[in-house]
């Protein structure tokens, strides 16, 4: 067989270019113009550059172990953009497989590439109904490192504005200039960088204008002080990412605020308030829940892992180590902390501490029940951490049949945004900054001896977690989008 030459590699990569620069616009309006969000195995494609979605289309290729390329996806998103679809989520990844499959060994189909897509859609096509009643109004209580975040994919997700709005965030009050540091701080990141779109501030009238979003900044010391019908904000779904309060009597202090009407806190909650992990134990949610709490970002991380493999396997018992990224909460040189070990040096140390994350999966996986123990080791790095999970399991198995099983999770199941996968021989943590699932597998480094295995999972303990937080915000504001495929 002749080896493609040099030219031929690069008129091949220049071709597909080509198409997704076609692409961009066409998804642009589908998300812009009729709320249509477009995903390539849950890879959300809108606003995204070309070279982000080309990769895109590499990890299915990779993962997925087919031949889907920018050549089949492009054809069949124009095909979708000529029919008549509103407020939907579209995976053109696995609708692309779909009409591949459709094909026989010549590339030919019983039906046409715009006939197949009629077909398949058919139960989206001309219906134009709202994913919510009526648009959510946003707050975020804090904003620091996860509350700069959640702000920047609340913009992103805004679309035609009829689903959910980012309408304030409160803060402390500040000294003068503080306004500018704060709009400073969100549009430049040192670990996630800059914020993809336009910021100005408005000294004023004390908002933020983050992509034509209005963002009102409340100053205040605690919930009392607020009252969020004076600012238009009505029925309020507040975020409180500062973890000042974490039972119900201190977060019900938001309920108070004139035009706040539920909390979801943005750290694992005390007492009886329910802790979620999106994809796990979300069906606990109810529509008259008032104040809900998002765990912490470990236990978002490994209790998708742990379901699934208990579910398959069993867990007869394990340990959960930790190896996380040092976070606000330590001290950059040695210094008191009432904390043990924590007020030395993070940037110096690795700083073994504990964690609760191992307990904490059980309020999700309740037939985890004393099965479980945990550790953690902080290390001087400012984001992406590992979980390393030492599990005995009911019966025997190998690591192909494992990893097999998760990488068939990664990409087919509900839990495609909880849980992926990396086969890259050369992985670190760095590697994963921005990452949207839960938690990535990494297949190479596992380890199978009959019953015993060992996971190790990276997770972007920042933004992997607050695209939990964020999907937990759509479940609780009742937003509910068609979906393809219909099963997702």
């Amino acid at each position: 067989m002749e080896r493609p030459s040099v030219e031929d590699y690069f008129a091949d990569w220049k071709q597909r270019e080509a198409l997704v620069q076609e692409m961009i616009p066409v998804i642009g309006r589908l998300f812009s113009q009729r709320n249509v969000g477009i995903y390539i195995y849950g890879r959300p494609l809108h606003n995204r550059s070309v070279t982000f979605i080309m990769k895109s289309h590499r990890f299915v290729r990779q993962v997925e172990r087919n031949e889907m390329s920018e050549f089949e996806t492009h054809p069949v998103l124009i095909a979708m953009a000529k029919l008549d679809l509103w407020n939907a989520q579209i995976d053109l990844g696995k609708l692309t497989v779909s009409y591949m499959d459709h094909l026989d060994e010549q590339g030919r189909g019983a039906s046409s590439v715009d006939d197949f897509v009629r077909q398949e859609m058919a139960y989206l096509d001309g219906v134009n109904e709202k994913p919510v009643e009526k648009s959510q109004d946003i707050v975020l209580y804090g904003f620091g490192r996860i509350g700069r975040l959640m702000a920047r994919l609340l913009i992103e997700r805004t679309s035609t504005g009829d689903v959910m709005r980012l309408r304030a965030i409160v803060i402390r009050p500040g000294e003068e200039g503080d306004l500018e540091k704060r709009a400073s701080l969100f549009a430049s990141d040192s670990v996630h960088g800059a914020f993809q779109g336009t910021l100005r501030v408005d000294e004023e009238s004390k908002c933020l204008i983050a992509n034509g979003n209005v963002i009102q900044v409340i100053y205040a010391n605690s919930p009392e002080e607020i009252n969020y019908n004076d600012y238009d904000i009505n029925d309020a779904l507040v975020i409180d990412n500062t973890g000042q309060w974490r039972d119900e009597e201190g977060l019900s202090l938001h309920l108070k605020s004139k035009g706040a009407a539920k909390v979801i806190l943005t750290a694992p909650g005390k007492g009886n308030l329910k802790n979620i992990v999106y994809g796990i134990n979300d069906d606990q949610m109810r529509p008259d829940d008032k104040i809900i709490t998002a765990a912490s970002c470990t236990t978002n991380a490994i209790a998708p892992v742990l379901k699934v493999v208990n579910d398959k396997f069993g867990i007869e018992h394990g340990h959960v180590e930790t190896v996380h990224a040092y976070t606000n909460d330590q001290n950059l040189i040695d210094n008191y902390h009432k904390g043990s070990r924590r007020g030395r040096s993070a940037a110096l140390n690795m700083v073994l501490t504990e964690t609760g994350a191992a307990k904490a999966v059980v309020k999700a996986i309740p037939e985890l029940e004393g099965k479980l123990t945990g550790n953690a080791v902080r290390v001087p790095i400012p984001n992406v951490s590992m979980a390393i999970m030492n599990l005995s399991l009911s019966r025997s198995t190998s690591k192909v049949e494992l990893n097999e099983f998760l990488r068939d999770i990664a990409l087919h199941s509900k839990l495609q945004n909880q849980i992926s996968y990396t086969q890259s021989p050369d992985a670190v943590s760095s590697d994963f900054v921005g990452t949207r699932e839960a938690g990535i597998v990494d297949a190479n480094a596992t380890i199978v001896r009959d019953n015993h295995c060992v996971l190790y999972l990276w997770y972007d303990n920042e933004f992997g977690y607050c695209c939990q937080v964020a999907r937990m915000v759509y479940k609780m504001a009742g937003v509910k989008f068609q979906v393809y495929p219909q099963d997702e």
